[in-house]
């Protein structure tokens, strides 16, 4: 006795079905696809078809996915990026050289992985350099020729580079030990003093907690890891919050610490195609990250 034949999705199918989420609107998906309105809409209802099952629903602004739907589209972008690579791999002459890239630790997991390996798929050959460091380190690097590319911070003085989303960075505590609800609140800080006084401890008083410094540490990594050991509180992006812990917020008694936008410089020295091709697929990562967030 054999089971129910299984749909085989066709990658076309896929493409628009991203299309149409990514867009919220049948109509934009059609112009961003050169196609008709209604060549779109015979395709998701194909789609439907096969699923057996509703994708989309509207709204007052266009249209949303359905259960359905979310369950399908984070597979459905992974098809679409993965023919999308393949394509550039076959058609895409090797490329050689080195790529300097400068970029704070908190993305190293989330976006730079991402990044490097659609990357290496695409340009085998390219060597890869990376630098972790606070900003004004990043900055001053990339100003002496030693990086191509920085993703820095900006949360006070924005500059004229591009900026890749807004990541606030906000107070953080485990949702395990409640670390928050003690006094003086015992917080975790970078060994670096500029910005966490300017803005962390700033934070802290204009609100008027007492506080003591339980924890320091060169890197956004320790200070995760002062948060989910129940050690301390302390400032993380917004992005970056690590999995049992939660933000403090209004409701808290606390807010965000400051406004940050994550921005993209490029030297302006730095040519060639291996980093038009980072630069790139860095901005694709940060896109495709904040997507899948809202997916979520």
């Amino acid at each position: 006795m054999t089971g129910a034949l299984k749909p085989i999705l066709d990658s076309d199918l896929l493409r628009t079905f991203v299309a149409v989420a990514e867009t919220g609107n049948f109509t934009k998906a059609a112009e961003k696809g050169g196609r008709t309105q209604s060549a779109v809409s015979m395709q998701i209802k194909k789609l439907e078809g096969m699923i057996g099952a509703s994708l989309f629903e509207r709204g007052p602004r266009g249209v949303v996915l359905t259960r359905r739907g979310g369950d399908l589209i984070a597979n459905a972008r992974r098809i679409v990026s993965l023919l999308d690579q393949t394509a550039s791999s076959i058609t895409a002459p090797p490329l050689g050289g080195v790529v300097r890239i400068g970029i704070p630790a908190e993305y190293g997991r989330s976006i730079l992985s991402r990044a490097l390996g659609q990357f290496a798929k695409r340009h085998p050959r390219i060597e890869v350099t990376v630098r972790y460091a606070h900003a004004a380190s990043q900055m001053k690097a990339l100003a002496a020729g030693e990086l191509d590319l920085a993703v820095v911070f900006e949360w006070e003085s924005f500059s004229n580079g591009e900026v890749l989303k807004h990541d606030p960075t906000v107070w953080v505590t485990s949702a395990l030990h409640h670390l928050h609800e003690e006094r003086p609140l015992p917080i975790a800080l970078y060994n670096r003093d500029g910005w966490c006084r300017d803005f962390a401890i700033k934070s802290l008083e204009r609100r008027g907690f007492d506080y003591r410094v339980a924890y320091t540490s060169d890197t956004a990594g320790g200070l995760e890891l002062a948060v989910t050991s129940g050690l301390a509180i302390a400032p993380i992006s917004r992005s970056n919050i690590p999995i049992d812990c939660r933000e403090l917020t209004v409701a808290d008694g606390f807010g965000d610490i400051d406004s940050s936008n994550v921005v993209l410089h490029r030297n302006p020295l730095a040519k060639g195609e291996a980093i038009d091709g980072m630069e790139n697929t860095i901005r694709e990562a940060f896109k495709s990250s904040d997507q899948a967030r809202v997916a979520e």
